[in-house]
């Protein structure tokens, strides 16, 4: 079988040998080259033609956003950024996730031959779900904006909670409001790689006072309150990440803390979050087969559950409790998935009473949500 053949892309040369020795080690990659900065990387590419670069963020001559823009513009290809946990550095691979990115890895700020080399498993697992990953060419109007000194983005294209290019046309939600369904219906999305934005699309669509939507996205620490900040700035509904204890509202989003598990329980007539720590399931941390599997306990019938994109299965046999439960369940389909990993794993295990693309999900539980509002009011 023919190896992954990867580039990587880092201003620090101690980086670029670390990257370089981990991905050698693996039997079924080779780094094929590693560049210093985009100019040296742009000519690697056109020479080489890789299968996946893994591209640091900031780096001297021009920006990492800005090269990732013009990549994915002229030439599509799987990335895997390499950004420091910072404030900013989580701003702009959130940034970086939106211009195409697959996935991203959490370079350390100090102790970095230890850190890289503990994350070994994490980033040759990542270049692998990179190089399946389905591709998409950027729009011209999703590049940032650029200066005009050296092509670096602006302060005002920098990924900052709130900005964002212009949304797409709202659905259309209806002449009349969800009203009381809103308070005992809850949806549950789970989503991996390619998730960021798959969840961001369906999260746009939804009206003001659509149900409590709870949300398992798989993240690290330090990245999902900014995520949640960002959607904040965008939606309809409220989004915020998850703290437990707090009462799960209709017209709100919670998302699971990175590195911490997300679950709903039941008090009284109110739904409730819970956020705790505790081992990793199918891998991972937090996981959507604890959210499902807290749906399918807690909520039964009043469950609506969305599987997106993403690598693996979890949560595929949670969802299949849910539907058993009485939860209506949809997934997303492979042409529009980065990674038709979760989603196919949730339809063969019987979960999914429709699979549908991802720009076709929200209207489609709105209409489903309306219908049952209608089926309550002919029972009135």
């Amino acid at each position: 079988m023919p190896k992954i053949r990867v580039v990587v892309v880092d201003d620090s040369a101690l980086v670029r040998s670390m990257l370089t020795e981990i991905i050698n080690r693996q039997p079924d990659m080779e780094c094929i080259g590693a560049a210093a900065d985009p100019f040296v990387a742009r000519e690697m590419i056109r020479n080489l033609n890789p299968d996946v670069i893994t591209l640091d963020v900031e780096m001297p001559r021009m920006d990492g956003l800005d090269f990732l823009s013009k990549l994915m513009r002229l030439r599509p290809m799987p990335v895997v950024m390499v950004s420091t946990l910072t404030e900013r550095g989580a701003e702009v691979t959130l940034k970086a996730l939106e211009l195409g990115a697959v996935d991203f890895v959490s370079k350390p700020k100090i102790g970095v031959v230890d850190g890289l080399r503990q994350l070994s498993d994490d980033i040759t697992d990542k270049i692998r779900v990179a190089s399946k990953a389905r591709i998409h060419r950027l729009a011209t109007s999703a590049a940032p904006a650029t200066s005009s000194t050296g092509g670096v983005p602006t302060s005002a294209a920098r990924a900052t909670p709130g900005a964002s290019p212009a949304a797409p046309k709202p659905l259309n939600t209806g002449s009349y409001s969800l009203g009381r369904l809103s308070t005992e219906k809850l949806i549950f999305i789970g989503a991996s790689t390619g998730g960021t934005e798959a969840t961001k699309e369906v999260l746009l669509s939804l009206p003001a006072d659509a149900p409590g939507v709870v949300i398992t996205q798989h993240m690290p620490p330090g990245f999902t309150r900014n995520y949640a900040a960002r959607l904040d700035g965008l939606c309809k509904i409220r989004v915020k990440e998850a703290s437990d204890g707090e009462r799960i509202l209709p017209g709100h989003a919670y998302i699971a803390p990175g590195g911490l598990h997300l679950s709903v329980e039941r008090s009284g007539a109110n739904y409730i979050a819970r956020v705790q720590d505790g081992d990793p399931v199918n891998r991972h941390k937090p996981s959507v087969e604890v959210l499902f599997k807290s749906a399918a306990r807690v909520a039964g019938p009043n469950a609506i559950g969305i599987m997106l994109t993403g690598m693996g299965a979890d949560g595929a046999k949670a969802m299949r409790e849910m539907r058993d439960a009485g939860a209506y369940c949809v997934a997303q389909d492979e042409a529009s998935c980065v990674v038709f990993g979760m989603p196919r794993e949730a339809i063969a295990a019987g979960a999914v009473q429709e699979v549908l693309p991802l720009n076709k999900i929200a209207q489609h539980v709105l209409d489903h949500l309306r219908a049952t509002v209608g089926q309550a009011l002919s029972r009135v």
